[in-house]
């Protein structure tokens, strides 16, 4: 009998290795580099901090002791407040040894601490005499001011607080502040002779009192 054809046998694929597919493989595009020239966009910036608000520094004040003072003097208190946690009556010139005599007996401020002046010169009253008092029963500080033009004298307190004395006189020297009915009014820093007074606003230091330098010193002033 004659051999029957064989029919042929798929070709063998090596061990590991996957039959070549028929579809073709689709290839991926390359990645198309970042644009070198195109900036980077700057960072927002962070909102500002809302505005703090403002420091209140004087606030009126109406303790006790302002009560009190309002009952026996009333308009004679023209304004009291409070600045940093120090109390300030500013009361009317005309009656301030009044008012001093009853800040020392009544509410118990025995001591003049300090007594001086600020200027201001644009303003019609252009001074404030100053007068710190300290209560040692209450241990309690008051600050009492009055207001004075150019001209105006200020009453003298030497006669409640001894200690007023020394102190008006250095006003009077600095500032040129007369205080009716002091015992010795007169300068205590510069000589009798000096012309100005040197803790005012307008005093040109550098010219100072060209007279008496001149003759006293042998320099021109502002040397």
């Amino acid at each position: 009998m004659a051999d029957e054809p064989k029919e042929p046998k798929p070709p063998q694929v090596p061990t590991g290795e996957k039959p070549a597919s028929s579809t073709p493989a689709v290839s991926t595009p390359p990645a198309k580099p970042a644009d070198a020239g195109t900036p980077a966009a700057p960072p927002k910036a962070a909102a500002p901090p809302p505005p703090k608000p403002p420091v209140v520094l004087q606030t009126p004040l109406d303790n006790d002791l302002v009560k009190r003072f309002r009952a026996k003097f009333g308009t004679a208190l023209l304004e009291a407040i409070e600045d940093r946690k120090q109390a300030i009556l500013t009361v009317e010139r005309a009656k301030l040894v009044e008012i001093s005599l009853y800040l020392r007996d009544e509410e118990k401020f025995d001591m003049l601490s300090s007594l001086t002046a600020v200027d201001w010169p644009k303003r019609e009253k252009r001074f404030d005499v100053v007068l710190d008092l300290y209560s040692f029963p209450k241990n309690e500080r008051l600050r009492l001011k009055v207001h004075a033009a150019d001209a105006e004298e200020v009453p003298s307190v030497v006669s409640v607080w001894s200690a007023a004395n020394w102190q008006e006189r250095e006003v009077f020297d600095m500032f040129g502040i007369v205080f009716s009915g002091h015992p010795d009014l007169k300068r205590i820093l510069l000589p009798d002779e000096w012309q100005g007074y040197p803790l005012r606003k307008d005093y040109d230091i550098l010219q100072q009192d060209t007279a008496w330098v001149r003759e006293n010193l042998g320099i021109e002033s502002g040397q």
